[in-house]
């Protein structure tokens, strides 16, 4: 798929916004206790920012494993992003995994909450990088 810079920069934009709104999204639901929702919406506020790092950097990823992996190939190993950032997002697609799809699992407020400071430390270590290029 080729885009113009003005497209590219429109869906760069549009998942950044994506990336914080989905972010309040979990902040909001977490006041009513429901913390498989919870994580779903920390994984996906993760999971816009990076694709829009990816589109950023003409990557495009398939699968929410291909994200994952181009992360890692790409910016992590390079050392562009922390490990630390890579290892949260491995961890919130695993727990967004298990919320939704496993029986007889549900996470607790002691799992999900101390995740909201990291999220907020991965987004702005994305948007960093955003903003350089």
């Amino acid at each position: 798929m080729s885009l113009t810079n003005e497209e590219r920069d429109a869906i760069i934009a549009f998942r950044v916004q994506k990336a914080k709104s989905t972010l309040a999204e979990a902040e909001g639901i977490a006041t009513l206790s429901y913390w498989n929702a919870v994580a779903n919406r920390l994984y996906y506020s993760c999971f816009y920012m990076a694709g829009a790092l990816l589109i950023r950097n003409n990557l495009m990823a398939q699968t929410h494993n291909g994200v994952i992996h181009l992360l890692g190939l790409h910016f992590i190993r390079e050392g562009k992003i922390s490990k630390e950032a890579g290892k949260l997002y491995s961890k919130l697609y695993e727990l967004r995994q298990t919320g939704d799809y496993d029986d007889l699992f549900n996470l607790t407020e002691n799992e999900v909450m101390p995740l909201f400071p990291e999220v907020h430390r991965f987004i702005e270590e994305l948007q960093k990088l955003l903003n350089n290029d």
